[in-house]
């Protein structure tokens, strides 16, 4: 299976955090599935870090590949083809971080590994 990371799960694997579901250790741990991060996410981690809501023990652009090389996550450039989803998508969700990575997930065929249950309501496979 082939995985995109939620930012926040993407964060909470590096913080090996106890917000991380049993199941989402599981599917994140299986060498069967492939494990992605968005550019997108990267993106909103930096725009959050610079707006001193979201505090890292580096700076962004030396913290997010760190993180995805020591977990062996591939990173997954943004695409027309994701872009042109969009204007596919209901209104579920005001986060256009989230709704790119719908996107995403729509156009590869991706799962997203994710808690928010209002991606979820997106016609798109979700885990957690």
């Amino acid at each position: 299976m082939n995985l995109l990371l939620d930012t926040c799960t993407f964060l909470w694997i590096a913080q090996d955090s106890s917000e991380l579901s049993q199941r989402a250790r599981e599917v994140f741990a299986d060498p069967a599935n492939d494990i992605y991060l968005s550019v997108v996410c990267a993106w909103e981690i930096a725009v959050k870090h610079a707006l001193g809501r979201l505090p890292l023990p580096e700076a962004p652009d030396r913290y997010v590949p760190h993180l995805r090389e020591r977990h062996g996550i591939e990173s997954l450039a943004l695409d027309e083809d994701a872009v042109m989803q969009i204007g596919k998508l209901p209104d579920h969700h005001r986060d256009p971080f989230d709704r790119m990575l719908v996107c995403q997930a729509l156009a590869h065929g991706f799962t997203l590994l994710t808690p928010d249950p209002l991606i979820s309501r997106y016609p798109v496979r979700t885990a957690w």
